[in-house]
């Protein structure tokens, strides 16, 4: 009687073999996060200029500040490649994505932009005045607070531009505004990324701004919208 061979399975063989789905999954992540970091870099072109070119750009703080008033229309395209990526997976278009994003999300993020950048060249000022007065211990840290309250705030709200298109721009204020104070400990990560973000960039600003900010900003924006889908469920 013929004896048919015992086919043997090591540990090789019990392991699943990563499909096309998987590699194409991963493509997607590191395609949409070196044309992030391209288009970013390309739409605050005159901020990554001048971080290049000046020496000591924290002594020159305002007139960074300013100059970063580019930046939330910006973080609007890249949030609307994330949202596309997530969509779509493989199959997104990041340039395309970002582009669409920007002009969609101008309107509302170019205002948002002008105000955080309003608010914390006030605030930076007012910071710059009390540290020689006696209440410093007292007002320092009020500031300070204040200024990440801001800032939260508004990248909150320019996640919100994406995820909630059709939002007024007043709701989606106090939404954010909500959301920062509800959601704390989301917003402490949020500005520790972000705090990393411009370290890489004024540290090494061509590298920094080659290849930090895109999954930093991955990690916000799926903070933002765990946030946002969290308080559309419960509401």
């Amino acid at each position: 009687m013929a004896q048919h061979p015992v086919r043997r399975r090591g540990l090789a063989g019990r392991i699943p073999s990563p499909g096309f789905e998987t590699f194409g999954g991963i493509f997607g992540f590191i395609y949409t996060f070196l044309a992030g970091n391209v288009l970013m870099a390309v739409a605050n072109a005159p901020l990554v200029l001048c971080l290049a070119l000046v020496a000591d750009p924290v002594s020159a703080w305002p007139f960074f500040l300013v100059l970063a008033v580019t930046v939330p229309p910006s973080l609007a395209g890249l949030f609307a490649s994330f949202q596309a990526l997530h969509d779509d997976g493989a199959a997104a278009k990041p340039v395309t994505s970002f582009v669409r994003g920007y002009r969609r999300g101008f309107r509302r993020a170019a205002p948002l932009g002008l105000a955080a950048v309003a608010v914390l060249l006030f605030l930076g000022v007012d910071l710059a005045i009390v540290q020689a007065m006696p209440a410093a211990a007292v007002l320092v840290p009020v500031i300070i607070v204040a200024a990440a309250v801001a800032a939260s705030v508004a990248v909150m709200a320019i996640a919100g531009v994406v995820l909630l298109p059709n939002t007024t721009l007043t709701d989606l204020l106090k939404a954010a505004l909500y959301l920062s104070v509800q959601r704390w400990y989301l917003s402490l990560a949020m500005l520790v990324l972000l705090g990393i973000i411009a370290a890489a960039a004024l540290l090494q600003p061509i590298l920094g701004v080659a290849l930090a900010p895109a999954p930093l900003l991955f990690v916000v924006w799926s903070n933002a919208s765990y946030a946002y889908s969290s308080a559309l469920r419960s509401s």
